[in-house]
Order: structure tokens, then sequence, then C-alpha cells
């Protein structure tokens, strides 16, 4: 390319430009990137037709209702992500030599890790409080949909899902009980059968959900089957329907610490029960985690447990990693 054009590329392609046209071929379209950068969707527009105009080629195309790349829009996307991915290893340099993070850290996590994730974050973001962290909380079916599109850097669930390439990492045990009513007869019983469970009234998440689809498959196994009687969207809705006694539901321990304090719930006694799964931190199999993300992970990974079983506060029980020790 003569030396003319390169310079012109200089001074008319910005970087933010580069970054919201990665985004709208990454996340499919101008109304996610625009959701994603915190964008209007008309300014995705016009910063998409300035890079178009500047390089001189049409980039994107609309093909059976999907925003797709041209053969050219694809060999910018690529460079693009080239790009940004070495300001990524830049930052990184600069946290290696002076031990100190800054930056974001995007996390989506399902609705039942909400009432621990907080406390993770916080004892991280008190270590490195150059790091500005995007927590989003929602649905199973919608953490895997920003799992395919690569919108976060970690997503935490408690189910991986086999159908994807991806790398998860466990970090933390979940603890999944029977939950009822500190007057619920069965909370007294040295012992309730699963048959008897069976002819409780189960207030049960949306199907789909991960905790519901771990209930099911284990009572199908011993050849029972149940019909929720209520279905929540919510495991606080569910969990206040128990306190009320409108019926039982499986639900994390963790989600229950100050309830059972405060004898508002209480965890009854079933053969089975608890059962004992894992949290995992996931991610899209190649992708390559930066260095905040990846502390992050090393600090959960290392000290989730004591964080979340101790009584003591984040920041007095998380053990400070160096960066050099991530880096390498």
């Amino acid at each position: 390319m003569h030396r003319s054009s390169i310079n012109r590329l200089i001074r008319n392609v910005s970087l933010r430009q580069l970054q919201i046209f990665e985004a709208v071929v990454r996340l499919g379209g101008y109304t996610r990137a625009a959701e994603a950068l915190h964008l209007s969707q008309p300014t995705i527009s016009v910063q998409i037709k300035k890079l178009c105009d500047t390089l001189g080629y049409p980039l994107l195309e609309q093909a059976g209702g999907q925003t797709r790349t041209t053969t050219i829009g694809q060999n910018v996307y690529v460079a693009a992500v080239e790009i940004l991915d070495k300001l990524v290893e830049l930052g990184e340099t600069a946290s290696e030599e002076t031990n100190e993070l800054k930056g974001d850290l995007r996390i989506a996590v399902v609705t039942t890790a909400k009432y621990f994730m907080p406390r993770l974050l916080a004892g991280f973001i008190r270590q490195h409080p150059g790091v500005t962290p995007y927590l989003t909380v929602t649905n199973r079916a919608t953490v895997l949909d920003r799992l395919k599109s690569n919108e976060d850097d970690l997503l935490i669930m408690g189910q991986v899902p086999k159908d994807l390439d991806v790398k998860a990492h466990r970090f933390i045990n979940n603890k999944l009980v029977i939950a009822g009513a500190p007057d619920h007869p069965m909370a007294q019983a040295r012992g309730t059968s699963l048959e008897t469970l069976s002819r409780e009234r189960f207030i049960m998440r949306e199907k789909g959900s991960g905790t519901r689809q771990v209930l099911e498959n284990m009572l199908a196994e011993q050849g029972i089957q149940i019909s929720p009687y209520m279905e929540l969207q919510s495991s606080e809705a569910i969990k206040q329907c128990v306190m009320a006694g409108l019926g039982i539901a499986l639900l994390s321990q963790h989600n229950l610490q100050m309830d059972l304090a405060s004898n508002n719930i209480a965890v009854l006694p079933v053969n089975g029960f608890p059962l004992v799964r894992s949290w995992y931190a996931v991610h899209q199999k190649n992708k390559k985690l930066g260095i905040i993300p990846r502390t992050f992970l090393e600090i959960i990974r290392n000290e989730g447990e004591d964080i979340l079983l101790s009584g003591f506060s984040p920041e007095r029980k998380m053990k400070v990693i160096p960066i050099q020790q991530i880096v390498k």
C-alpha cells in the first residue's frame, strides 16, 4: 500500500470504529452491538458508514435478515480483531510492569449465582480497584446466547453445555437442597423418601433452568416424575413462596444462608439430598483470556470456597496473587 494511503487510513480510521465494527460482526447485528457497547443504534450505523467510506468498500451486507460481512469486510474484521488483541496485550504488559490492573471485567451469571457472585467481585475489586466490573444476571438460555456470541469474559453456570466447544473451570461447590417453610411437616422427619417427596407441591423454575434439569434428571433415574405446582422465573420469588408455605423447592444453599440463620426457611431432610454439584466459570475454548479475567479466575478457584463459607470479609480472606505470576 502506498504511504499516502496508509497516512489517510491513520488519519481517518479510529480504534473506536474498529471496535464497533468488530462488535457488529461478532454479535450479528447493529442492535446487539449497540447494547454491548452502550451506544445508540444510530451511532453504530454512522461509525460503520464512516469506516466503509474511508476504506472505499462495503463491509457489511444483509442476507436473509442477518448482517454478514462482505469478502473485504471479513478481511477487515480479522485485521480489527488482531489490532484490538494487540491493544489488550499492550495493556497487559503495562499491568505486569506496574503490578496494577486497569480495565473492564465482564461477567454474566445465571440467576441462581447472583447471591454469591457480588461477594467474589467485591473482594477482587478491593485488591484491584482499577478494574471496572460489569455483571449481567439473566436466565440460562440468555447466558448461553451470550456465550455463543462471546459477549463476556467469563460466564458463571452450574451446568456446562455439552453441545458447545467451551472450557469450564470449576471453582466452588454448589450444594442443592430441598427447602421448605420452618413449620413444614418434613422439617421434623429423619429422612423423607423420594416417592413421598414427589407428592409434595413443588415450586420450580421455568423449563430450561439448570436447577430444574438437575432435579428432574435425578428423579427420572429413580422412575419418578413430578408436575410443578407453580412455575416462576426467579429464584428469589421461589424462595419467598417457600417461606410463605406455598410449597417446597430445590434451591442452592448459597442462596439461603441469611434466611436459614434467621429461621425463615428450613432445609428438609430428604434421602439423596443434598445434591452436590459445582459452579463453573466458562468461556469459548479458543478464547484467549486477558490478564484481568485470568486473575479473577485464579482468585475464585483458590479462594472462592473460603470467602463464601467464612464469616470474614473477602479482603481479609483473599490472598494477593502477583500479576506477574498470572501473566506467566
